[in-house]
């Protein structure tokens, strides 16, 4: 059995810690934090082994959860890469380009698998409904949270909008042909507030916007496309899918002259609503379980590092781009 360990118990490391300490698919070999008396209190809660420092984790592991804080995701990756563990990089996968490009030479050299934490490919929703969505014309995104102190060494654009962009990439095939952003900083000297308008090759374009300044959490993307309109609560785990009715063609005619008093809605248009909130496994199990499989199975992960890379390349243009303003 596969044994993991973790790097990083903050408050999103700790829900790694506990779903990794309480699953079947793995053997959870401990935790290191740098800070010592925090990683006690995780490891107390969840019946777990505190390491004293990162290398005798390591000398633990077969692959690590790597969590802490995006600046040093690289220094810590590229470690555990040498020593010839596998890893899962919480998002982005680094702050520099050329990071996550050396990360993915290594593990390629060394035949390791890297995963990037961009959850939302595991959102129930997203995986409802991702063999429904193709060649999308149109795509607009909003992630919005209230101000809180954590993940402010970052702009907005790598803490949350950088989750948008990688579906982005994963729904849009073809390539980035221009983006165009604008952002301020308001509570914090980096970005807190950002738009992006990205146009691809192939004519399709996306407009994305996240804060971290708002009043309320929210989460949503619309994705238009030929006969298709999906609308996505990533938060409530619901979608609506509206489609082009099979029955259309019997109220065509009436359409073509102008007639349109007596045609309902449900005679132009399908309405389908889908709640996945019930699901038995959340996202984050799924994207720990997956990343588990694709190391014992010798697959390529969902999300790997060229995948984050991806991301991340587009992200830091959006950055540039913002500064530049």
């Amino acid at each position: 059995m596969l044994k993991v360990g973790i790097v990083g118990v903050g408050q999103f490391g700790q829900n790694h810690a506990r779903i990794l300490s309480q699953s079947d698919k793995c053997k959870f070999v401990g935790l290191y934090d740098k800070n010592q008396q925090r990683a006690a209190e995780i490891a107390d809660k969840i019946g777990a082994k505190v390491f004293p420092d990162f290398d005798s984790l390591l000398d633990e592991c077969d692959a690590l959860v790597n969590v802490v804080t995006t600046i040093s995701h690289f220094e810590l990756a590229k470690k555990a890469l040498e020593r010839g563990i596998h890893v899962f990089i919480e998002k982005p996968i680094t702050s520099d380009l050329w990071q996550a490009e050396e990360l993915i030479e290594l593990a390629k050299k060394r035949n390791l698998k890297i995963q990037v934490g961009h959850i939302e490919r595991f959102n129930p929703i997203v995986m409802e409904m991702e063999d429904k969505i193709k060649d999308p014309l149109f795509i607009e995104c909003h992630r919005i949270a209230p101000f809180t102190p954590r993940g402010t060494d970052i702009p907005v654009v790598l803490e949350l909008m950088i989750h948008d962009i990688d579906l982005i990439l994963a729904f849009i095939k073809s390539q980035v042909k221009h983006i165009s952003a604008s952002g301020a900083g308001v509570m914090t000297k980096s970005i807190d507030i950002a738009n992006a308008r990205i146009e691809f090759e192939d004519g399709a374009v996306a407009n994305i916007t996240a804060s971290r300044i708002s009043m309320k959490r929210s989460r949503k993307l619309r994705i238009f496309q030929k006969d298709d309109y999906f609308s996505m609560d990533f938060q409530a785990k619901k979608v609506t899918h509206i489609r082009k009715s099979k029955n259309l063609y019997k109220v065509l005619p009436q359409i073509m002259m102008g007639k349109y008093d007596k045609i309902d809605t449900k005679d132009v248009v399908d309405i389908v609503e889908v709640d996945a909130s019930n699901r038995k496994k959340d996202a984050l199990t799924c994207e720990l379980e997956s990343f588990i499989y694709a190391v014992e199975a010798d697959i390529n992960p969902v999300v790997d590092g060229v995948s984050g890379t991806r991301a991340l390349k587009v992200a830091l243009e959006i950055v540039k781009k913002i500064d530049k303003r």
